[in-house]
């Protein structure tokens, strides 16, 4: 098995191969760009190893973009905890410091700890699939919106005087009734430019109610038990699925909370006891907790009733949703660890 070990920077990522018995074989260094990152993939692959991992040490901050794109292509990624470099680079024969260096003493601390040993993610079959649909589908979403907003400006030119509701036309109801008026105005290059872009907004349209079907016969046959619980869509299901890449590498909700940038950091000094909001961790996944807990906070009495409870503890709106996601991800734990729908708890 090759194992690769990465040095991240912000300007670039560092790659070294070792083989089993932690000799290198080869190294490349690349931009910290998708661009890079590609590159550094073909590379890997063309070494004609069967079997791969890349080592990160944990510093996500950096190395973040690099390993969800890993795994957007199937590649299994493991995180070396920072103190098990100590004296890593000790052991390197070579004098000095560099990236290919660091690389390499990354690769050979997570040889010397055991590959098995050390947190991993990989996403393959139907979990990986969701992955690519949910960043496809999303990456289509924002193409329809900017096409939906330069349409506006052309409709609000041609017919000053036509009201257009918000998100009005992502609806095909309104796509086809502008259609309708467009079809019947005076021939022009700017009639011309809207109905190019209501033609290319209706047929986002249709790959985007496409992908969201299969999105959702995906999730129903993965965890059905996420769809049952109230508030919790196919679409947030689904992203949850992705982001998360194996309910199985976590031991606790802990470790889950702190992933996602849902466990709030003590900031307490002396009389004063108070958290403050995780800016780190996987932030796609926060984004899916935070729209979680507001879906639940629309849908479920239960769920109101709790952040009411907080506001009157004392808590600010924005402190009260971030104990709220914390059960959150509780919540979700425990249900993507059971095949069997897990009874709703209330929140205390």
């Amino acid at each position: 098995m090759l194992t690769i070990g990465i040095d991240p920077h912000k300007d670039t990522h560092c790659a070294v191969a070792v083989d089993a018995v932690a000799r290198q074989v080869a190294t490349r260094t690349e931009p910290a760009r998708r661009e890079g990152w590609g590159a550094l993939v073909a590379w890997a692959r063309g070494r004609g190893d069967s079997e791969r991992v890349w080592v990160m040490e944990d510093c996500r901050a950096v190395s973040g973009g690099l390993e969800r794109f890993l795994l957007d292509h199937g590649e299994r990624v493991v995180r070396l905890a920072p103190h098990l470099m100590a004296g890593a680079r000790t052991g390197v024969r070579e004098r000095g410091k560099s990236d290919p260096i660091d690389a390499l003493a990354v690769a050979r601390a997570a040889l010397r700890e055991g590959i098995e040993n050390l947190p991993s993610a990989q996403l393959a079959g139907p979990e990986l699939e969701v992955r690519l649909l949910v960043v496809h589908r999303e990456r289509l979403v924002r193409q329809r919106t900017g096409l939906i907003c330069e349409l506006r400006w052309h409709c609000h030119d041609l017919w000053p005087e036509l009201t257009i509701p918000r998100r009005a036309l992502i609806a095909r109801r309104w796509q086809a009734r502008l259609a309708r008026r467009l079809g019947h105005a005076p021939a022009s290059a700017r009639v011309q430019i809207a109905g190019d872009l209501l033609a290319r907004v209706r047929e986002l349209t249709r790959t985007i109610s496409a992908l969201t079907e299969q999105l959702t016969g995906l999730v129903q046959a993965l965890a059905p038990q996420l769809l049952a619980e109230r508030g919790i869509g196919p679409l947030i299901a689904a992203k949850l699925i992705g982001e998360i890449a194996g309910i199985h590498r976590f031991d606790t909700d802990a470790q889950l909370a702190r992933l996602a940038g849902c466990a709030p950091i003590p900031v307490s000094s002396g009389r004063t006891d108070r958290h403050r909001l995780d800016r780190g961790g996987n932030r796609q996944l926060n984004h899916a907790f935070h729209m979680l807990a507001m879906c639940k906070l629309v849908n479920d009495p239960a769920t109101a009733a709790y952040i009411a409870k907080q506001r009157h503890a004392g808590k600010t709106t924005p402190e009260a949703l971030r104990c709220l996601k914390r059960h959150l991800v509780r919540r979700v734990f425990t249900l993507l660890h059971s095949p069997k729908l897990v009874p709703q708890t209330v929140c205390s």
